[in-house]
């Protein structure tokens, strides 16, 4: 059985990791992650440089941490939208919390770099994030199905590549056009998403003679 004296040294090192994920997340509130360094993040969380390399021994472990805690804060609360009201309904609410706050977009947006690359090591794991939501709104668009929300012509694996592809390619575009409205262009996309699932896919057959 553990000690008195490990179970809070383990606690003590719960709430450093904590404190130091927190002020990161602060600092990329103010700062794109390229601008961000380890000696901003420490004097965030009142300590030093080296104090924070012990609970983080690497910068990628931190970058990861940060994304898993402020990622869960914003989408956890979210997901019962998604059973009640369904997918669609569930990520307009993501788009309004990141035009509320659009710092946790560009951060996500910033590691797609280090995702794309393969000998990189925290892609694999940054893969498995996008995977992982990705697989949560396939199965929730099965489930639209079920309840009636979405049509059965429309294939939830597909379904999902292209909500997503309109959901993450609109915020990009948002970043580097500040000018647009957002949810506006994310309500129109979609409902002339919803019109294509409505029939059943036909593919297209190219004529490579004509341009068009």
């Amino acid at each position: 059985m553990p000690s008195p004296t490990m179970d809070s040294a383990q606690h003590d090192d719960v709430a450093t990791r904590l404190q130091i994920v927190d002020a990161m997340i602060r600092v990329l509130h103010e700062l794109p992650l390229h601008e961000v360094t380890p000696a901003r993040v420490a004097d965030e969380a009142t300590m030093s440089v080296e104090s924070m390399t012990v609970s983080f021994p690497s910068w990628d472990g931190l970058l990861l941490a940060s994304i898993d805690r402020w990622n869960d804060q914003r989408t956890t609360p979210l997901m019962p939208i998604a059973a009640d009201f369904g997918t669609i309904r569930f990520l307009r609410a993501i788009v309004m919390k990141n035009i509320e706050d659009p710092s946790l977009m560009r951060f996500l947006t910033a590691t797609l770099n280090i995702a794309a690359a393969p000998k990189h090591p925290l892609a694999p794991m940054l893969h498995s994030r996008w995977r992982r939501f990705h697989g949560f709104v396939q199965q929730s668009l099965v489930q639209d199905i079920a309840a009636g929300r979405e049509p059965h012509t429309m294939e939830p694996a597909r379904g999902a590549e292209q909500l997503l592809a309109t959901y993450e390619g609109l915020q990009l575009q948002s970043m580097v056009r500040p000018e647009m409205d957002l949810l506006e262009s994310f309500d129109r996309a979609v409902t002339r998403l919803r019109e294509g699932w409505s029939r059943a896919y036909v593919p297209p057959v190219w004529d490579l003679t004509r341009a068009s």
